[in-house]
């Protein structure tokens, strides 16, 4: 087989995967806290014909040898946790995260999950919870009586009632931050989890040792930004085309040798 077919073929799947990426980030470009993919690719080994440097005389080297590579392979993704634009809403249970750290989920088996969206509700026990309704850790649950409910920056969360109407505090939010983000594993649902490469949380209230601060009423948007991406897929596709016609040419190659013979 012509050995320019397998590489184009390498090329080929590298630049599928990256389309792949491409439209997970643009299918997410409204979706709170998200946070774009980008690929990481890797060339192959190579086939060293000729080492470089090898003696070709008593006093001469070879001054660059003879290297053939194999192609390119799709190493990983990385997670790339940008801030995306802050958006007001006014929403009491809306809250932005302005830095570093994701809130703590308690996922239904009691495994604890990462989210940086800050859509938050109420459920029928009056604990405010996910989208999904899984709890917050720590826990929150507002009284019944409730007439107002507030977050302050450090997450203090206070609330009045008709026998407070000064307010009480009733619990404290924190946020969670990692020495290496990029390695939590996406779940889906908004939600990472930690992993060895990301390595073990470090819990503090928010303003802490590095970790953000809470707005209320505001919504962190996704980081994606629509123009890059579709530029990005613009090179995907014509890279992809330029392999696909390495193949052709290939093929051409090999047709007229065998024509020829």
């Amino acid at each position: 087989m012509h050995g320019a077919l397998s590489v184009a073929k390498t090329g080929m799947t590298a630049q599928d995967t990256n389309l792949k990426v491409i439209s997970n980030n643009l299918a997410n470009v409204s979706t709170v806290g998200f946070k774009k993919d980008n690929v990481v690719f890797e060339d192959l080994m190579y086939q060293v014909r000729r080492q470089p440097g090898a003696q070709t005389a008593e006093e001469a080297q070879l001054p660059s040898g003879l290297q053939i590579g194999l192609g390119v392979r799709t190493v990983g993704t990385q997670k790339l946790f940008s801030a995306g634009d802050m958006e007001v809403t006014g929403e009491p249970f809306d809250v932005a995260i302005n830095g570093r750290g994701f809130l703590q989920v308690t996922l239904p088996n009691g495994d604890t999950a990462y989210t940086r969206n800050g859509q938050l509700h109420l459920n029928s026990d009056n604990q405010v919870v996910t989208p999904e309704g899984y709890l917050l850790e720590p826990e929150l649950t507002l009284p019944n009586d409730v007439l107002s409910f507030s977050i302050g920056t450090d997450g203090i969360v206070t609330v009045t009632t008709p026998d407070s109407p000064q307010g009480t505090q009733i619990g404290q939010m924190q946020l969670a931050d990692f020495v290496n983000p990029q390695g939590l594993q996406s779940q889906g649902q908004n939600l990472y989890i930690e992993t060895a490469s990301s390595g073990a949380p470090v819990v503090s209230n928010p303003g802490e040792n590095g970790t953000a601060v809470l707005i209320q009423g505001s919504l962190e948007n996704s980081n994606v930004n629509s123009v890059e991406e579709l530029v990005d897929m613009i090179t995907t596709q014509r890279a992809y085309e330029m392999n696909s016609k390495v193949i052709s040419t290939a093929d051409e190659m090999l047709s007229y040798v065998s024509q020829q013979l």
